[in-house]
């Protein structure tokens, strides 16, 4: 292994954040958003709301439900041991870049199969979790299986996990400016056993 001046480290870091961002920013230039508003409809009218992914996109899947409950929905994650059973007039928020992880096309089967409504947020419209869906918002990102550096330069997934966390808090944004609720209201929901 070379040895790496903390420079040339601070160097790199600075570097590859800006390629991040730089892939990021092109990205939201290429999302259609008439495809992500239809899916505040979608949450507004949910009974409840249920959110699923899988690695890191259920990881900015669950900030998103965070965020979610503070506006004041009632939103569970999916494989939490408090989280009841999906039914009729519920929403699955379901993420996947392929749309062909099994757990996750599971949910959306059973998610339908009860009459609940259900979007996802993929790089593909065609999969087979894209085709049990109402509604696909569509990421132009690299999947996991890219190794070909041509959407991304980042390791596997990394761009369409970024833009999906990005891409929930722009739907809270809205969401919260078309609901009017002050901050300070919003906090009181925020968690205090922590």
């Amino acid at each position: 292994m070379s040895t790496i001046t903390n420079i040339d480290l601070a160097t790199d870091l600075q570097n590859n954040l800006k390629m991040i961002l730089a892939e990021n920013t092109k990205l939201a230039t290429e999302i259609d958003f008439n495809q992500v508003a239809d899916i505040i409809p979608f949450i507004q009218n949910a009974d409840r709301i249920f959110i699923v992914g899988a690695g890191r996109t259920g990881l900015a899947l669950k900030a998103a439900a965070m965020r979610l409950m503070h506006l004041g929905f009632t939103v569970f994650v999916a494989g939490e041991t408090t989280t009841p059973a999906i039914r009729n007039n519920d929403l699955l928020i379901a993420g996947s870049g392929s749309g062909t992880t099994g757990t996750i096309v599971k949910a959306a089967e059973k998610a339908v199969a009860v009459g609940a409504k259900v979007i996802t947020i993929s790089t593909s419209v065609t999969s087979p979790l894209a085709k049990l869906s109402d509604h696909v918002a569509m990421l132009p990102a690299a999947q996991k299986q890219d190794h070909g550096a041509t959407i991304s330069r980042q390791y596997a997934g990394s761009l369409f996990e970024q833009s999906v966390l990005l891409l929930t808090d722009a739907i809270i944004q809205t969401l919260w400016q078309m609901d009017g609720t002050p901050a300070e209201e919003l906090w009181q929901r925020h968690a205090n056993l922590e």
